[in-house]
């Protein structure tokens, strides 16, 4: 068992969906083997790829900013590029599959997607209150919400969903420079 909770509950949120996609025998062919297929791709590039990294990219992208930890944080830019280019991947992916298959992207599908999204910044807030439970160098975990939200929020957009938090801001401007 991991010394973070968090991160062993991040865990098992995506073992499912990880599950279905490394799983041999799994089919599709039915709309909702289908669904299946497509809300894994969702969880694993929006979520996986594109969230629940961030709060971790940020840390150490702040402290290089600080001229702390240089090395780390230049290898931390490699590693948020390599995963933005699988979350666009990802989400190119999806939008092709959405585009061939609209039958899929039903109401309900979408509500479900956007619990997934609710559950997800919520698993990852808790990561930034289990690493930094008393702030660290001009950051604390209560910065993350808004920042969680904002990228969901960016997520949910590119996959053709509402924004889930409307107006939330980016309150690390300087990462958007990095990821962008």
């Amino acid at each position: 068992y991991p010394a973070v909770p968090s991160i062993r509950e991040k865990d098992e949120f995506l073992i499912p969906f990880i599950d279905v996609l490394l799983d041999p025998h799994f089919k599709t062919g039915t709309p909702e083997a289908d669904q299946t297929l497509l809300k894994s791709l969702i969880v694993f590039a929006c979520l996986m790829e594109g969230l629940f990294f961030y709060v971790g990219f940020t840390q150490i992208l702040s402290l290089g900013r600080q001229n702390k930890m240089t090395g780390a944080a230049e290898q931390y830019q490699y590693i948020l590029r390599d995963e933005s280019m699988h979350c666009n991947f990802g989400i190119d992916l999806i939008n092709q599959i959405k585009l061939e298959n609209p039958h899929l992207w039903t109401a309900q599908f979408k509500t479900e997607i956007k619990a997934l999204f609710l559950k997800a910044v919520e698993l990852e807030y808790r990561y930034a209150e289990d690493t930094m439970p008393r702030g660290v160098l001009g950051m604390n975990a209560s910065m993350f919400k808004g920042y969680l939200r904002y990228i969901a929020n960016r997520r949910a957009v590119q996959i053709g969903l509402d924004a889930l938090f409307p107006n939330e801001e980016n309150p690390f401007p300087w990462m958007s420079e990095m990821i962008d």
